[in-house]
């Protein structure tokens, strides 16, 4: 599984001019499932994301987590985390896990977040949604539960 994650002062998501999930300070969370992730790489991915420790103490250091701060996650899957486009340029999926498959590996991410006691909103899975974000920092990471980045 791969995710694009974001620190974020407030993030929220639409579908057809609905709100579905918003958080303020945070982080923003962009899912990834690969053909053949398992339950594995779910809780895997997770955890890093909640333990990240990307937000700043007392001395400015990057050295608190989302659950240290008491934020939120947006977590919105996004199956073009896998888009292959280094031989054109029209990205291939191929990668990218079957949509059944791929949202219940996304469903149980976000259940294990939840898990560890961090507030969990969400996009919806296979829709056509607009995500808004401020980026703090900006700090942007690329976690990849098999560790190829």
């Amino acid at each position: 599984m791969r995710s694009v994650v974001q620190r974020v002062s407030e993030a929220y998501v639409t579908v057809d001019g609905k709100e579905t999930g918003r958080v303020g300070k945070g982080l923003m969370a962009l899912i990834g499932v690969e053909a053949g992730d398992t339950e594995k790489d779910a809780v895997y991915l997770a955890g890093k994301i909640v333990k990240l420790r990307i937000f700043e103490d007392e001395n400015e250091k990057m050295n608190l987590s989302v659950k240290d701060v008491q934020g939120g996650i947006l977590a919105v899957s996004q199956f073009t985390l896998l888009g292959d486009a280094r031989g054109q340029n029209r990205p291939g999926f191929t990668q990218a896990e079957a949509p059944e498959r791929a949202n219940e590996l996304y469903e149980l991410c976000c259940a294990e977040m939840r898990k560890m006691g961090v507030t969990v909103e969400n996009g919806v899975f296979r829709t056509h949604m607009m995500v808004h974000l401020i980026n703090d920092g900006p700090v942007t990471l690329l976690l990849d539960s098999h560790k190829n980045f």
